[in-house]
């Protein structure tokens, strides 16, 4: 380890957990272990140190100070890992930036965020020079090679910094558990909101490996010399807290993270990937994922070898009972794990699937910190069939980035006691455990990704062409849900779908585009204003499935 690394655990033993005291732990004590794995690319945990201190001495030479945020604007691939590595290290604060947002979505992010710098895909390229005018506040673009684009010339090439020496970089105040880690998402608002976490808050909340309340390295390098490191493939996107969570989960083990090449999800590729690189863990994101995975197991039964996959975690998507013992089939020896979390909420619950213990449908076993209440912050009780929002307490967010009021309300005081209520409605049944109904809002979750129809609604009716718009979630076989929308035409005007998905493709990224458009003479809103959105819904979902039957007789 070089004498420049910032807040060195070997010298200093604080008593809060740092991510990157941990893994430069990790460094030194296993520093051949592959740590990350990327294609053929291999990264032993010494280059995943070494390369994240030349990235960290970069951000500090650029005039970054202490809590300045770095947007992360990259898919899947080891600079992301090394970024936000790099970041803790310097005491900086890695931003998840989603790579499917455009001009103003990046811009309404960023700006909410206070980025000072942004490390980015040559994919993305040309979407950063579209908005850099209007962020003149980023001190360093970093530029991350990968075969899309040239570096720009207003970019630092990625590489140059990874590969410098780290000797040049200065160290602010010592590591603190208070230091942040920003997890953006569309929450419950419409707009992304930065979900705040300190440090030793996330560590323990994500905690899989029994480390005590207290930061002990010693028990860490304990740690290593007596498990079996995992091999962890998070087929979520990184930029969003159930991919980040995973994969700095498998690290924290000293274990070795595996991401896919491209953007798009390719099942044949993660499946080639999980028999190649002997991973024992993956991470989805419910039937989105699994779906098309035991569709292509079925397929071909003896392609893939699935013998040493040991866990397979899901969180924040349905993830369905047939689905779940169709994998088991070619996976007997995985546990299944459906976690009941959030990025506002971690430990609410779960459900254990595995040979032995047969699926169930929307049923968690409350976390042991959770519970179920109801609008006065009552706990519901067991058997009543009383719907209440599940809250946990413990180790929880600081509350949403510049946002006090949406704060409150989704991190209450109840007795005395903060807790976390993101809005999920639940029962509670006779046995104590639960049966998730679903979200209080109106928010569409489509293949894991947060959609508003507010924000689709009013992008809509940004057309010259539309008079009103009510936009729905219906239930889809792969996704979960799909966003659909419900229009109503200005008189006069020719129903032109294409014109208006041409308008929608400038103003939102893809997931948010509305998969099925139905026009309506009125939406039928009442005097208040408001729309029977579950009446509209089913209406929507009756004229759909009409239309499918047309088109298969």
């Amino acid at each position: 380890m070089q004498a420049s690394k910032v807040g060195n655990p070997a010298t200093s033993r604080p008593s809060a957990w740092t991510f990157a005291d941990v893994w430069e732990v990790i460094a030194s004590a296993v520093p051949d272990r592959t740590a990350l794995i990327h294609g053929n690319r291999h990264v032993s945990w010494r280059d995943f140190d070494r390369r994240a201190d030349g990235i960290a001495a970069a951000l500090l030479a650029a005039g970054l100070t202490t809590q300045d945020k770095v947007a992360l604007y990259l898919h899947n691939a080891p600079a992301y890992l090394e970024s936000t590595f790099a970041a803790l290290k310097a005491r900086l604060v890695p931003v998840n930036t989603n790579y499917r947002y455009t001009g103003d979505e990046l811009v309404q992010l960023w700006t909410n965020a206070d980025t000072a710098a942004v490390v980015f895909h040559g994919a993305f390229a040309s979407q950063a020079e579209a908005v850099r005018g209007q962020c003149p506040w980023v001190k360093l673009w970093l530029f991350v090679e990968d075969g899309e684009a040239p570096c720009p010339t207003w970019a630092v090439p990625y590489e140059l910094a990874a590969q410098a020496p780290a000797t040049a970089i200065i160290p602010p105040a010592a590591r603190s558990g208070d230091d942040q880690i920003l997890i953006y998402t569309g929450g419950t608002t419409g707009l992304p909101r930065g979900v705040m976490w300190r440090q030793h808050d996330l560590f323990l909340a994500s905690n899989t490996t029994g480390d005590p309340e207290s930061a002990d390295y010693d028990h860490v390098r304990q740690r290593l010399r007596d498990t079996t490191p995992p091999v962890g493939l998070p087929a979520a996107p990184l930029m969003h807290g159930t991919g980040f969570v995973f994969a700095a989960t498998i690290l924290n083990r000293g274990g070795t993270v595996v991401t896919l090449p491209g953007m798009s999800f390719d099942v044949a590729q993660l499946l080639d990937t999980v028999t190649r690189d002997a991973v024992t863990d993956v991470c989805i994101v419910g039937d989105a994922f699994c779906r098309p995975m035991v569709d292509a197991l079925d397929a071909e039964p003896t392609r893939w070898d699935l013998s040493r996959l040991r866990v397979v975690s899901s969180s924040g998507m349905a993830w369905s009972a047939s689905i779940k013992e169709r994998l088991l089939t070619h996976a007997p020896n995985a546990l299944l794990i459906d976690f009941l979390n959030s990025s506002e909420a971690s430990g609410m619950g779960r459900a254990l699937t595995s040979a032995k213990k047969a699926a169930g449908s929307a049923r968690f076993q409350l976390g042991k910190n959770a519970c179920v209440i109801d609008e006065s912050g009552r706990p519901i009780a067991k058997g009543s069939g009383e719907a209440g929002r599940v809250a946990v307490r413990g180790h929880l967010p600081l509350g949403y980035y510049k946002d006090p009021e949406k704060s409150a309300a989704t991190f209450p005081v109840i007795d005395g006691i903060r807790y976390s209520v993101p809005g999920d409605l639940a029962t509670v049944d006779d046995d104590g455990n639960i049966t998730l109904l679903g979200r209080g809002s109106t928010c569409i979750n489509t293949g894991g990704e947060k959609v508003f129809p507010e924000e689709v609604e009013d992008a809509i009716k940004s057309h010259d062409g539309i008079t009103d718009a009510l936009v729905v979630g219906i239930p889809h076989v792969r996704f979960g849900q799909m966003v659909a929308a419900v229009v109503e035409w200005a008189d006069g005007m020719t129903v032109d779908e294409n014109r208006l998905l041409d308008h929608l493709r400038a103003r939102l990224a893809g997931h948010k585009i509305p998969r099925a458009i139905m026009s309506v003479d009125s939406l039928g809103r009442g005097p208040n204003g408001k729309a029977d959105r579950p009446g509209v819904t089913a209406q929507f979902i009756a004229w759909h499935e009409a239309r499918a039957t047309e088109k298969t007789t």
